[in-house]
């Protein structure tokens, strides 16, 4: 491979590590959770997301541009108000993510599990 494949592939491996501490980083936050939450029923207006929190519609755009930046909702102008709508794929970052340790875990689970098995049965 050419310095300049390699590169690209560095810079690919380090948008990908960006990306996903950007959706890790929205999804650290209960309320940014919440709203995800209730964007999976459907799109909604701003007013609406911001109803069900004690904060400001303020505070509430504040998250909802947290949850944009990381690739997890849109926005789209409706008149005068603004429709905000999920956009899952973005997880796949994370379900990426999480498959990846959850064979370690899952093979070292079965390694353990066996170990006990064979100590159970030479009775120690």
């Amino acid at each position: 491979m050419t310095k300049t494949g390699w590169r690209i592939t560095i810079n690919h491996m380090v948008d990908e590590d960006a990306r996903l501490d950007m959706v890790f980083h929205a999804l650290a936050d209960p309320t940014r959770r919440a709203i995800l939450q209730r964007l999976a029923e459907g799109g909604a207006l701003v007013k609406d997301l911001a109803e069900p929190f004690s904060m400001s519609k303020q505070a509430v755009s504040k998250h909802l541009q947290v949850l944009e930046d990381a690739g997890l909702v849109m926005k789209m102008a409706e008149g005068r108000s603004t429709r905000v709508m999920l956009r899952p794929e973005a997880l796949r970052h994370v379900e990426n993510w999480v498959a990846f340790y959850r064979s370690f875990w899952t093979d070292s689970l079965a390694a353990l599990a066996e170990i006990v098995d064979d100590e159970e049965e030479s009775g120690e």
